[in-house]
């Protein structure tokens, strides 16, 4: 079912530890950037690509960064910027095991609330590179990157942040490892390894 809420696939980043360009490298027979596309098409009605067009054009529609080099929040922010719907799910494209349910589930939670920011907590951890921001949280990100402030979580506003709790995670099956991304040549493979044991 899609939502009236935008998809997000933040690409960037420099990939240094994997030493090749992370959101192209194959998983099950796609990129992890066209897996990360397809899950984000199963529940939002747009979905966009955070990244240089000259890298990912030819994958989708994309949006590139107005605070260039500040990490993951300047492509939350080139998001919030951009976006038509008060709803966004944004997620980094190197967390090859999230599930449509997962995300589906936190769509719809955002949308009752109404909260600023929607994300899921594991194991002590908020995870700010699969959440759910409303436009409200577009002045608080210009604020902090005008400031130089590029930590994501302290920004999230404390009476106002939805978090997904671990019971009911764990009502999706979801672990701490359905958040694990991939930053080097042997989490790619660790990744293959348990995604061949998955369709077995």
């Amino acid at each position: 079912m899609l939502r009236p809420i935008t998809g997000f696939v933040l690409a960037g980043g420099k990939s240094s530890r994997m030493g090749t360009n992370k959101a192209l490298l194959s998983l099950d027979g796609a990129t992890l950037l066209q897996r990360t596309q397809t899950l984000l098409q199963s529940v939002c009605q747009r979905v966009f690509i955070l990244g240089q067009r000259e890298l990912y054009g030819s994958f989708g529609e994309c949006i590139e960064d107005v605070y260039r080099e500040c990490g993951p929040l300047g492509g939350i922010h080139a998001a919030l910027l951009n976006s038509s719907t008060e709803f966004n799910l944004i997620t980094a494209v190197d967390t090859p095991f999230l599930t449509v349910e997962l995300l589906g589930y936190m769509a719809d939670r955002a949308r009752q609330s109404r909260a600023v920011v929607t994300t899921p907590r594991l194991g002590g951890f908020d995870q700010p590179l699969c959440s759910i921001y409303s436009r409200e949280f577009l002045s608080v990100a210009e604020a902090a990157l005008q400031s130089g402030n590029y930590k994501i979580v302290p920004l999230f506003p404390k009476e106002n942040t939805l978090v997904i709790s671990k019971a009911e995670l764990a009502e999706f099956g979801a672990t701490p490892e359905i958040f694990d991304n991939l930053n080097t040549p042997e989490d790619v493979e660790r990744a293959r390894r348990r995604s061949s044991v998955q369709h077995s």
